[in-house]
């Protein structure tokens, strides 16, 4: 049996089978029949005995985990590596032990981090050579999920692990929440409005206490809540579209949280980068998150190209930025065509193109770091360093830059 840890050390346990014919085949499942599977999960279907000559599956029944806790010792774990009957290559068991060691906090976890629980998970994968698609017997649900995987997932892998670890408490509701909110919100200005589209060329539509705009920048809630206003209901329709078709499946892998933390930072990117780049322009839509979420996926979709699965990717990769260069297009075009008198500068497009850049950096970090620790990683401290860096410059820039340079705001609605 093969097992692989995270790192891509692989060992193997005694063959079963060899030159010596069934007697030998007899020993060796004799030999480790006192053995024991480690950390068996139920929901997995116990593998058939490799040996035909053995009238009852080759199941290990230890649990270094009784209780059921997530965390293995790791003293529990180099006990294993000591006495555990495998073939392990001098260098191959020398690096294990240096892994095991490393290790401060005295356990391995299953919960976002390099585990033992997970590498053995993988070896147990690498057994099964039949892939995700060959499963048969499946609800509507599973199904769901096993679509989720293949169109987010670039790795077997981590697609069987999402796929029998999935459950749906707590529901991917963050994108759900918000895209109902802003529905609403569209829905209550325009019967207040009576316009559907267009609706920042009315006066009454930029007074709303949700608008950023440059002459209330001093409103710190402003630079979150432009969100939930829209131009029209083309871009509502657009942005809505996004978040439930690569939002929700995004959140349903890698969490509530990571995908949140993705779009807010888009969010409040794109506000800022106007209040920079765009000084005399407001912003409404939630674009900036949107972007940030569909840059991430196309990026990872890229990096990763011969490991995703989806149908029709390129089409569909086509289809993707040809929608989301049209709605910038839009978005430019209403920046610069003529105002009426009474509502004055049209709103930014910028927000668009930083929402792109935070989905590139710190968004394609997080979606390739499935199930790992984003906090022993390098490069995550680099990207929060350089976003902070941005957020205290712009801070000040919005408090001194804008009576240095003179920049005549329009007056606020």
């Amino acid at each position: 049996m093969h097992m692989i840890n995270k790192d891509g050390i692989g060992f193997r346990s005694p063959p079963l089978h060899g030159e010596a014919g069934s007697s030998a085949c007899m020993s060796s499942c004799s030999a480790r029949s006192g053995q024991q599977r480690l950390l068996q999960q139920p929901h997995w279907p116990a593998e058939e005995s490799e040996c035909p000559a053995c009238e009852s599956p080759a199941v290990y029944e230890l649990e270094l985990d009784p209780e059921n806790t997530g965390f293995i010792a790791v003293e529990n774990i180099s006990s294993l590596l000591e006495h555990h009957e495998l073939q392990l290559d001098p260098s191959k068991l020398e690096m294990l032990f240096a892994l095991v060691q490393s290790n401060e906090e005295g356990q391995m976890s299953s919960k976002r981090s390099s585990s033992f629980r997970r590498a053995i998970a993988n070896g147990r994968r690498s057994l099964q050579r039949e892939i995700l698609l060959d499963e048969t017997g499946l609800g509507l649900y599973k199904r769901f999920v096993r679509y989720v995987a293949y169109e987010i997932l670039p790795c077997e892998t981590d697609r069987r692990w999402y796929f029998h670890q999935n459950r749906f408490c707590p529901p991917p509701i963050f994108m759900a929440i918000i895209t109902v909110i802003q529905i609403l919100v569209f829905l209550c200005y325009g019967a207040m409005l009576n316009k559907w589209v267009l609706q920042t060329y009315q006066l009454d539509f930029m007074k709303s206490p949700l608008v950023y705009h440059p002459g209330h920048r001093a409103q710190v809630w402003r630079f979150f809540t432009y969100m939930f206003m829209h131009v029209g209901l083309e871009q509502l329709g657009f942005n809505a579209l996004l978040q439930l078709m690569i939002g929700v499946p995004l959140e349903m892998v890698h969490g509530i949280l990571r995908i949140s933390l993705l779009y807010m930072a888009g969010v409040l990117a794109g506000s800022l980068t106007v209040s920079i780049t765009d000084m005399r322009a407001p912003v409404v839509g939630g674009s900036g998150g949107v972007y940030a979420l569909c840059s991430a996926h196309l990026a990872n979709v890229v990096m990763n190209w011969a490991g995703m699965r989806c149908p029709y990717k390129l089409l569909r990769m086509i289809l993707a930025l040809v929608c989301m260069s049209s709605e910038v297009g839009r978005a430019v075009w209403l920046r610069f065509s003529p105002p009426l008198p009474s509502s004055g500068p049209q709103p930014s497009f910028m927000a668009h193109l930083s929402g792109a850049v935070v989905g590139i950096s710190m968004g394609l970090l997080i979606l390739r770091s499935y199930e790992e620790s984003l906090q022993r990683q390098c490069s995550w401290w680099v990207i929060l360093l350089s976003f902070a860096t941005f957020f205290v410059f712009a801070i000040f820039w919005n408090i001194f830059a804008y009576d240095l340079l003179g920049v005549q705001i329009p007056p606020p609605p």
